[in-house]
């Protein structure tokens, strides 16, 4: 197992094989999914999951496990990861995001894990910047952004390019932004 970090509760680590129940119970969640246009099946869960892995073990970036330090359960992830999005952003563009099981919701967990990830990102990986972005509905995430100190860029609003005309609810979403030397003050 490599741990990427750990905060007072949390471990931050890679995920195991013994992870799957947990990742696949978030990714066909209705209520953690509120706010994407499909749920998971078992199968593609897993076939993120491994994904998810392989960034991990080449890059460093990912998105990974969530485990509480108390019981050593799996609650979720948190992480930083390339967003994908050109030509919305430069290839090079990070991003943090979360996901949490339902159980584990309204306990800090996520602003605990993602402060201690904007702080690793922009010292182990030297990043200028860190992005987040969401639906513009979706309260929760957006409170966990300016938690952490990100600030929201009305300017780079955007249509979400993979989310289908189907969900046209789900398409805005907002974006915020942090800079290194603003966490560094």
């Amino acid at each position: 197992m490599v741990t990427i970090l750990e905060t007072p509760r949390l471990t931050l680590r890679n995920w195991r094989d013994d992870d799957r129940d947990l990742f696949r119970e978030i990714n066909r969640d209705a209520k953690v999914m509120e706010f994407f246009p499909f749920r998971r099946s078992h199968e593609e869960a897993d076939l993120l999951l491994d994904k998810v892995r392989r960034m991990i073990d080449e890059t460093g970036l990912g998105f990974y496990a969530l485990e509480l330090k108390e019981t050593a359960e799996p609650i979720g992830f948190c992480g930083l990861s390339l967003a994908g999005l050109a030509p919305l952003f430069p290839p090079d563009t990070v991003e943090i995001g979360w996901r949490l099981a339902t159980r584990f919701w309204g306990k800090g967990y996520v602003t605990e894990a993602a402060t201690a990830l904007l702080a690793h990102g922009f010292k182990i990986f030297q990043l200028d910047e860190i992005v987040a972005f969401a639906v513009e509905g979706n309260r929760r995430s957006i409170a966990v952004m300016e938690r952490i100190g990100m600030h929201r860029e009305p300017d780079g609003d955007f249509d979400h390019p993979r989310v289908p005309d189907s969900h046209p609810h789900l398409k805005r979403h907002v974006l915020y932004r942090i800079a290194a030397e603003v966490r560094q003050r």
